[in-house]
C-alpha cells in the first residue's frame, strides 16, 4: 500500500526540481576538434556578416544547391526560397541583425561529410546603434565539406 503512494510522490518531487539539475551535462562542452570548431565558427561569422549587411551574393555561396531549410513556423524551404527570404529581409528589414549567443555553439564532426553546428542565436532590431527587441531561437546547421569549401546543406531553426 505504501508503494502506491511512493511513485506519485516521487514524480511530484522530480517535477519540482529544476530541469537543468536533472538533465544537464555534468561538464562543459569541449570541442572534439578545436580546428574544426574554429573553422565552422569562422564560416558562421562570415555567413552572418553577409546576412547582416545584406550581401546576398556572398550569402549564396554558403549554401548547397540541394539545401533544405526547416523552420518550425515557416516550414520547409529549398535553396531558392531561402535566398529569396534572405533577399526580402535585406530589402524590407535591413535593421535586422543576427547575434550568436556566446558559448552556445557546439560543433561535431560528421564522418566523411562535414560537421554539425548547434547553438542559440538572437535576431534583433538595430536602432540608433543599439540592438533591441531580440528574439532568441535555436538552430542546427549541417555543414558539408565540398570541393568549393564548407557549405550548409541543412538548417533546422526552431523555438520561435
Amino acid at each position: 500500500m505504501k508503494h502506491r503512494f511512493f511513485v506519485p510522490f516521487l514524480l511530484i518531487v522530480l517535477s519540482c526540481l529544476p530541469y537543468t539539475s536533472i538533465f544537464s551535462q555534468s561538464k562543459p562542452y569541449t570541442p572534439v576538434s578545436q580546428e574544426l570548431y574554429n573553422t565552422i565558427m569562422k564560416k558562421d561569422s562570415i555567413l552572418f556578416d553577409a546576412a547582416n549587411s545584406g550581401n546576398i551574393e556572398k550569402l549564396k555561396t554558403f549554401f548547397t544547391e540541394d539545401l533544405e531549410f526547416f523552420h518550425d513556423v515557416g516550414g520547409l524551404a529549398n535553396y531558392k526560397e531561402t535566398i529569396d527570404n534572405f533577399s526580402r529581409i535585406a530589402k524590407n528589414y535591413a535593421y535586422t541583425r543576427r547575434v550568436l549567443v556566446p558559448e552556445s555553439t557546439e560543433v561535431y564532426p560528421i564522418k566523411d561529410y562535414g560537421a554539425i553546428q548547434t547553438g542559440v542565436h538572437q535576431f534583433c532590431r538595430l536602432e540608433n546603434g543599439s540592438l533591441i527587441n531580440c528574439g532568441t531561437f535555436k538552430f542546427v546547421h549541417v555543414w558539408k565539406q565540398t570541393p568549393d569549401g564548407w557549405k550548409i546543406s541543412r538548417v533546422v531553426s526552431y523555438g520561435h
